[in-house]
């Protein structure tokens, strides 16, 4: 038996291969594999390009790229509530460049200078910055050429890291180097390097106006007929925004230039809803607030563009359509109306010695139950120039101090905390707090009176109202009492609160953009606690004033006002079509109390126009062709004249709706800033503002 040492050493040893043969063996494979691959390569080659170029040329000729293109459409139109235009769409000739992927600034330099000699001078194009002129002066090459000689090669370098500059950062050196001389430009070059602006800012495949005007017949052939000269240059019409004179036109708002395009700050949110950056939006009040009717949608087409970047054919992906319509809820000879008063009473009150330092006047009219608006009436005088204009928006943007029309909300505060029953009675009497001037009711001479609920409402009661404020504090009135503020700001928000639910305070819900919650206090003493609950603190707006009379006529249903009544197509003419949309009534909220309470509100304003020889408001009832429900209210407040001496004014203000007994329009006057006479005696001319409207409407419309 053999050891397993004697076995293992018959066993012949194992030869290595040399390591450099292993390695040139591989490389030679490597260079076998990529040289069949070069040979594959070759082969194709040849077969394109030899065996079958024919084939392949035909193929290159007709292949290229495809763009997509979003091309506008005419925005809608906006009607008053007869079908009568107050904005419409203005057709306007237009000089459009369309923009191929292969035109060179030189060749867009020189067609806008060609160009020049054909559109007349008057042609609306940009205007120009010093970079855009020396943009157009680098346009041409031999400019830029001698401009690069002026770098010097130190200049051409990246001074930290020693490479050489790319181009953006060498033309912006360019740009600095071109002197004030050279771009010193006549007339003609201004407009062409006009013309070069816009074309070099339009996207390849994509079409802009350029210029806009009134185009010859002459004008317009010399540039069809020289389309080789004129590359990419077309004539077409675009249209313009007009808006007709009316004491609406400051509520109609405004739309962007195609130049201008879509804000910055609105961008995101319209690229989302397929926009162009170029597309003209509304940008304020009905313009704005109906932009998605207004603008209708984006025609969308594809362009096919061959190897030489000629377009060869286009394809609709989908066809635009025009803007809706919109027709609104105001009449404008009502409207016309509504501005006839107020300026007739003013001029009234300015020849009767009240109107030396008013600044207007303002009525609102609308109806109680739907919310429709059926004014906007304003007008605002220049105490400088004694120039009177319409101020529409002034009835949604303008605040005022609002004076006795807030009473029927106080009385609904005491209600809604449990300081008052019903028709409770107070005394109306003299109140003192310590360390302060006493109030006191204009008609008590210092006695103490009991009211009612209603009767402080037809007398217009400030003690009345003040106690209900100190009972709402937990704090009833004692003669030569301390007030303690420990509940005063949780005071202020329950009033707050409840004038809120009428609509004072808060915005109104306006379908549009632009109105003012009105104006609230900041400081909050117990002597504005006390003034706020007879209206001497907070001011609100005349619409305002208009949606808390209608939601005390529509039996405390707060309802949000609106403008459009309603969204309209068009007829193949261009008129106003068929309804699309109506615009319906918005309910907000309904004021927390019993419509027990409520009627009693509306009994209280019944007897500011028809009580006895003191309710406040008659005025409005002389010559009234129906029953009128109102509140009237004045705020006191003084200024000095050039001598130092004080002038005391006030805002005459009214609340009202009619028929009292079938509320068809609620109705907010406010008249600021009227003088108050030394013997005490004050305008009456928001109470005449009020029965005229009525009247006027009645006499337009009738009531049911």
């Amino acid at each position: 038996m053999k050891s397993k040492n004697s076995s293992s050493k018959n066993k012949s040893p194992k030869v290595l291969e040399n390591p450099s043969k292993a390695i040139l063996k591989r490389v030679n494979v490597l260079f076998f594999f990529i040289f069949a691959l070069f040979l594959i390569l070759v082969g194709r080659l040849y077969h394109m390009q030899i065996a079958n170029k024919s084939f392949y040329d035909k193929k290159l000729a007709t292949s290229g790229s495809l763009s997509t293109v979003t091309e506008g459409t005419a925005r809608g139109q906006i009607y008053d509530a007869q079908g009568l235009p107050l904005v419409s769409n203005q057709a306007v000739q237009t000089i459009n460049f369309a923009r191929s992927n292969t035109m060179t600034a030189e060749e867009m330099r020189q067609v806008a200078i060609k160009l020049v000699s054909v559109i007349p001078e008057s042609v609306k194009t940009d205007t120009l910055t010093e970079r855009d002129k020396k943009d157009f002066f680098l346009a041409d090459h031999e400019n830029l050429a001698k401009v690069q000689e002026r770098l010097s090669a130190k200049e051409r370098i990246n001074s930290k890291t020693g490479e050489k500059l790319s181009e953006g950062d060498l033309y912006a050196k360019y740009v600095k180097k071109v002197t004030d001389e050279e771009i010193t430009y006549d007339a003609d070059t201004e407009l062409a390097a006009k013309l070069y602006k816009r074309m070099n800012a339009t996207s390849n495949f994509a079409t802009t106006i350029i210029a806009s005007g009134n185009f010859t017949a002459e004008q317009q052939a010399t540039i069809a007929e020289n389309e080789r000269s004129f590359k990419g240059i077309s004539v077409g019409t675009t249209w313009e925004r007009e808006y007709v004179a009316s004491p609406l036109t400051s509520i109609l708002g405004t739309v962007t230039s195609e130049k201008t395009g879509i804000p910055a700050e609105d961008l995101d949110d319209y690229l989302k809803k397929g926009y162009s950056r170029n597309d003209r939006v509304g940008t304020s009040y009905l313009e704005k607030g109906y932009e998605d009717e207004l603008h209708g949608s984006n025609a969308v087409k594809q362009v096919m563009v061959d190897k030489n970047g000629k377009v060869t054919g286009e394809k609709v992906l989908k066809p635009g359509e025009k803007g809706k319509n919109l027709k609104l809820t105001i009449d404008s000879k009502f409207q016309q109306g509504v501005q006839d008063i107020l300026r007739n009473n003013f001029a009234a009150l300015q020849a009767e010695g009240f109107g030396g330092h008013s600044e207007g006047a303002y009525a609102v009219v609308m109806n109680p139950t739907t919310g429709a608006i059926y004014a906007l009436g304003g007008i605002n005088y220049d105490l400088k120039t004694g120039a009177i204009t319409d101020d529409a928006l002034g009835t949604i943007q303008n605040v005022f101090i609002p004076g006795s029309v807030v009473k029927m909300g106080t009385i609904a505060a005491g209600w809604q905390n449990g300081v008052l029953s019903g028709n409770q009675v107070l005394n109306d009497q003299p109140i003192q707090i310590l360390g302060s001037q006493v109030k006191q009711s204009w008609f008590t001479n210092g006695m103490s009176t009991p009211i009612s609920a209603v009767q402080a409402l037809e007398y217009s009661s400030n003690t009345y109202m003040i106690q209900t404020a100190l009972d709402v504090m937990g704090q009833p009135y004692h003669p030569n009492m301390t007030i303690y503020t420990s509940k005063l700001e949780d005071s202020f928000k329950k009033f707050r609160k409840t004038y809120g639910e009428f609509g004072l305070g808060v915005m109104t819900g306006l379908d549009i953009p632009g109105e003012v919650p009105g104006f609230k206090g900041e400081d909050e003493t117990a002597a504005n606690y006390l003034d706020e609950s007879f209206g001497q603190y907070d001011n609100y707006t005349p619409l305002q004033l208009a949606q808390y009379a209608a939601t005390i006529a529509n039996d405390g249903k707060r309802v949000a006002p609106y403008l459009v009544e309603g969204i309209y197509d068009s007829n193949t003419d261009g008129s106003l079509g068929g309804l699309t949309k109506s615009i319906e009534t918005k309910s907000l909220n309904t004021v927390d109390i019993s419509l027990e309470n409520v009627s009693l509100l509306q009994q209280g304003m019944y007897q500011v126009t028809h009580g006895g020889s003191m309710a406040t408001g008659k005025d409005i009832m002389v010559n009234a062709s129906v029953n009128i429900n109102a509140k009237t209210g004045t705020s006191e407040t003084y200024k000095l004249d050039a001598n130092g001496n004080q002038i005391y004014l006030s805002v005459n203000n009214v609340v009202a709706y009619a028929p009292s007994e079938n509320p068809q329009i609620a109705i907010g006057v406010m008249v600021p800033d009227t003088v108050i006479k030394p013997d005490g005696t004050t305008t009456h001319a928001n109470q005449n503002i009020t029965r005229d409207i009525v009247n006027l409407y009645h006499s337009m419309y009738g009531f049911k």
